[in-house]
């Protein structure tokens, strides 16, 4: 019987294995619990992640200089960057999902994701 290979008992305790193992891996990754507001801040000096209620002053450093973001009182936004033009501090405050500004002269993007009071999420295709 050139061609077949019969399945052995141990391949039926490998395959399960592997079946459980994806299960709750999916388990894991997609049934957790969600997180609520919170706000992301990218730069060149790393990424930080802060509830959308801290009481925060980030400063991050990109390839002009210093950009600093406030968190306060449930908003977000820029005090103050090296940019020539200010877009980004003049944007303001952000405060919803979905919402975000970005200091594009020193590679800075800060964004509000995850659940809000009315448990609606961003969606992902917006990005």
């Amino acid at each position: 019987m050139r061609g077949r290979f019969p399945l052995k008992p141990l391949d039926f305790v490998v395959i399960g294995v592997s079946l459980a193992l994806t299960a709750f891996s999916a388990f894991a990754v997609y049934a957790g619990p969600r997180t609520a507001q919170q706000v992301t801040i990218q730069g060149n000096s790393g990424v930080w992640v802060f509830p959308l209620d801290a009481e925060e002053i980030v400063t991050t450093r990109g390839p002009l200089g210093d950009t600093v973001i406030e968190i306060r009182d449930r908003r977000a936004r820029v005090l103050s960057s090296p940019c020539d033009n200010q877009t980004c501090v003049a944007a303001g405050h952000i405060d919803a999902n979905g919402q975000w500004v970005a200091c594009l002269p020193n590679k800075v993007f800060v964004i509000i994701e995850g659940i809000d009071d009315d448990n609606r999420t961003i969606d992902a295709a917006a990005w």
